[in-house]
């Protein structure tokens, strides 16, 4: 069993009084943006089923979401859309959006990231599969992925054509159907399409 508090546990130890975490949701999507979400739970009160949002069915993440918000100390989100990843690529979108949850902080003074390395204004700590390995990472995930997931459901509902609701832009084989029968919609990431249609 793993201990999902263990790097929280050590840095409390250390001295760190709020910890964040940070995990993103949409870096391999065809379309969209990536959603970068950061949190600061409280410890003394544990929300059962917390995990890597990717190990959750649809249904549990939106039940754990409601819980995550509602007991949340501290949330943070960044949206970053596909313009913006097809001008720095997907990692520095990404790490800009890390960038502006760690700096909209008030209370964090660590952080804990999924994988990715980041100069920020507060110190971190990046774990790779920290989303399996942290509770703060984990709860940052559920609240990155079910946020991106209803952006999706949004744009479904503006370009009915491509079937986002169903895959939220992942490159899936019906997407990429989709994609050389319409051609690309505004939010399609340029960068990341050129393999299936000419632009």
């Amino acid at each position: 069993m793993i201990d999902m508090l263990r790097y929280e546990k050590e840095l409390l130890s250390s001295g760190a009084q709020y910890i964040a975490g940070i995990d993103e949701a949409g870096r391999g999507p065809l379309a969209g943006p990536v959603v970068v979400a950061g949190v600061v739970m409280p410890l003394n009160d544990i929300i059962d089923g917390v995990n890597d949002s990717k190990k959750l069915s649809a249904k549990k993440r939106d039940f754990l979401f409601e819980i995550i918000t509602s007991k949340a100390l501290e949330i943070k989100v960044a949206v970053i859309d596909n313009e913006t990843i097809d001008k720095l690529n997907i990692l520095n979108a990404t790490k800009q959006g890390m960038t502006q949850c760690v700096e909209g902080f008030e209370l964090a003074n660590v952080v804990l990231i999924d994988a990715v390395k980041l100069q920020a204004k507060l110190p971190t700590v990046s774990i790779i599969h920290g989303d399996a390995l942290s509770y703060s990472i984990a709860a940052a995930s559920i609240v990155a992925k079910v946020t991106r997931d209803r952006m999706m459901f949004d744009f479904d509902r503006q370009f009915p054509q491509y079937g986002f609701a169903k895959h939220k832009g992942y490159g899936t084989r019906e997407h990429i159907e989709l994609l050389q029968k319409y051609g690309p919609c505004p939010i399609h990431r340029k960068s990341f399409i050129g393999h299936f249609v000419k632009l």
